[in-house]
């Protein structure tokens, strides 16, 4: 079965979960998680998104995050891609590190933020790595500490879930406890680890009245909302599909992009492809780059083959020529 598109939508609320490779511990000790926060933060310092919950396990990891205008996969190779590495160097192993591809759900802000964030900082209790709430409050491995003021995280945007508790922090941490005790009893939630067609049609009773009516939502494993939520994102995801589409029809491709921004730089063809540091070169190299990534779909392999460049010399010039077409107002 052929694997979805990832739903990059700005602004976007993103449930991240993944898992090490046939369930091993991607964290061994506490270096190997104090590693992996250091680059989760200068991840989040360059791309500009917020991180609202996260919590390590021993062969997992959850992430709550909005992004901004950068990609959620630009902070997620960042992180993992890095982490791998050292991971691997330090304790002296090859191979894949993680289970598959990082899992994605793009979930309704209003609906979801406070439910995910509980969700999330639950998972050291429920899995008995911590005895009680008392043990979680001082977790250091978990944004509940730090939302309750024991531990501090500095790539963590606590003010916006606290505020939703109390207009002074005292009275925020102290409903927020009770909001996290209200639930340290229930099961696991398959619901908020998943997206789609339940969720969206109110559980399983709501698919049934839907089915009896003769309706039927729309549903989508990498959503978590309600069925105008998941209808919108996914009106916002095959309008993207359909450009690339039909920018591919009339004929764009690598040469036909190449020709084009060389005409808007006023440069000649076979300059583009010069490993020049001359600032023009450089931001005529990255602004075909991001066309050819994200108006196109080419992935940054492909694209470092054409330039001779590797995979994450690539993956900069797209974020590169992000900028430049911004600025500029380019596009194709």
């Amino acid at each position: 079965m052929p694997r979805h598109k990832r739903l990059e939508i700005p602004g976007g609320i993103y449930h991240v979960i993944q898992r090490g490779i046939e369930r091993r511990e991607i964290f061994k000790d506490d270096a190997d998680r104090e590693e992996f926060l250091r680059r989760l933060e200068g991840g989040i310092i360059q791309t500009g998104h917020k991180c609202y919950g996260w919590v390590l396990m021993p062969n997992h990891f959850h992430l709550l995050i909005q992004t901004g205008a950068k990609a959620l996969s630009e902070l997620m190779r960042k992180v993992l891609s890095g982490y791998a590495i050292y991971f691997n160097a330090r304790h002296k192993r090859r191979g894949y590190l993680y289970q598959n591809r990082y899992k994605s759900i793009l979930c309704q802000k209003e609906e979801y933020l406070l439910e995910l964030v509980r969700y999330i900082h639950l998972n050291p209790l429920r899995a008995k790595i911590v005895k009680d709430t008392n043990s979680l409050n001082k977790y250091k491995w978990s944004g509940h500490s730090v939302l309750m003021g024991t531990n501090k995280a500095e790539f963590q945007s606590t003010n916006e879930i606290l505020e939703r508790f109390g207009e002074t922090r005292g009275i925020a941490v102290k409903r927020y406890l009770e909001f996290i005790e209200d639930a340290k009893d229930m099961s696991r939630r398959e619901d908020l680890s998943g997206g789609g067609l339940r969720r969206s049609a109110g559980g399983w009773e709501g698919v049934c009245a839907l089915r009896r009516a003769n309706e039927f939502w729309r549903g989508d494993e990498r959503i978590l909302g309600d069925g105008e939520f998941v209808n919108a994102v996914l009106k916002i995801s095959e309008e993207e599909l359909t450009k690339k589409e039909r920018l591919k029809k009339d004929g764009w491709d690598i040469n036909k992009v190449v020709s084009h921004v060389c005409k808007l730089m006023n440069l000649k063809e076979e300059e583009i492809k010069k490993r020049s540091r001359e600032s023009k070169i450089s931001q005529a190299r990255g602004l075909t780059a991001y066309f050819l990534n994200k108006e196109l779909g080419i992935n940054c392999v492909e694209i470092g083959r054409y330039f001779k460049i590797t995979k994450q010399s690539a993956s900069e010039a797209v974020a590169r020529g992000v900028e430049v077409a911004k600025v500029r107002g380019y596009v194709l």
